[in-house]
């Protein structure tokens, strides 16, 4: 025999699957990982206490101005991540909740990871080297360029490596420097040939960049849109696709020329 529950009661019924899942998904770890704006580091100066940049066999100048590569810092692949911390990230514009698998690509091993994220970042730097003397007709038979930043793993500080070793050897090409003396971050891996590639979160890089007293960003191009999500007031994006157009964007605002903008 059936009875009929009283609708208050078959509400109080249905809901305590619902509140079984919520509470399991409160204290359940999540397939994420939270991230917020990381260091900068100007490639022009250094970074504890040695040159990022060192060069030999070819004069080099002395800068002014600072070029600051940017990073964010994420919750480690061993980190429990909690609905309680996912939704404090959806509701903070210095946070992002991002797929762990995005974030640590390589899987959940501490020590893979490092091992993957130093042979990116050696990789962007030789491809910075080539991509750098190519563009100023050097040959790397007679000039040795060493690129040295701790602690930082991954391919994205190759567009700032390159421009570094640009200003360092050749300025804006005028006796002038490549920055005119602003403090310029940005992201972006590269290829030896030039090409600029699209990184991620570049809306938090933005907002370190800013924190550190960059007026300029400069951007991958295909990035535009996630770099205006969070775009701290009074820093400008400059948006480039390859090693050529970031340094014509650099010359062309040291000369006070009009740029392009996302």
């Amino acid at each position: 025999m059936l009875s009929r529950l009283s609708r208050p009661k078959a509400v109080a019924l249905c809901a305590l699957p619902v509140v079984a899942l919520l509470a399991t998904a409160a204290f359940a770890p999540l397939p994420f990982a939270v991230a917020q704006p990381g260091m900068t580091a100007n490639v022009l100066g250094e970074n504890k206490g040695a040159p990022v940049i060192t060069i030999s066999g070819a004069p080099t100048r002395t800068t002014k101005g600072q070029l600051r590569m940017t990073t964010i810092v994420a919750t480690g692949p061993d980190v429990r991540v909690h609905l309680g911390d996912v939704i404090d990230g959806w509701n903070r514009t210095d946070r992002a909740v991002m797929p762990r698998d995005a974030v640590y690509p390589s899987g959940d091993n501490l020590e893979e990871i490092e091992r993957h994220n130093t042979e990116q970042m050696k990789q962007s730097q030789d491809a910075a080297t080539r991509a750098a003397l190519t563009y100023l007709k050097l040959s790397d038979k007679d000039v040795k360029v060493t690129l040295k930043l701790a602690d930082v793993g991954g391919p994205s500080a190759g567009l700032l490596f390159t421009l570094g070793i640009i200003d360092k050897l050749r300025g804006d090409g005028h006796g002038g420097d490549l920055t005119g003396g602003r403090t310029v971050a940005g992201t972006g891996t590269i290829d030896a040939s030039g090409r600029v590639g699209a990184v991620g979160g570049v809306a938090l890089k933005t907002q370190a960049a800013y924190r550190d007293g960059a007026s300029v960003f400069l951007v991958p191009r295909a990035e535009c849109t996630d770099a205006k999500a969070e775009l701290p007031k009074g820093l400008r994006l400059v948006p480039v696709t390859t090693l050529k157009s970031a340094v014509d964007a650099l010359v062309s605002l040291e000369k006070g020329k009009g740029v392009p903008s996302c």
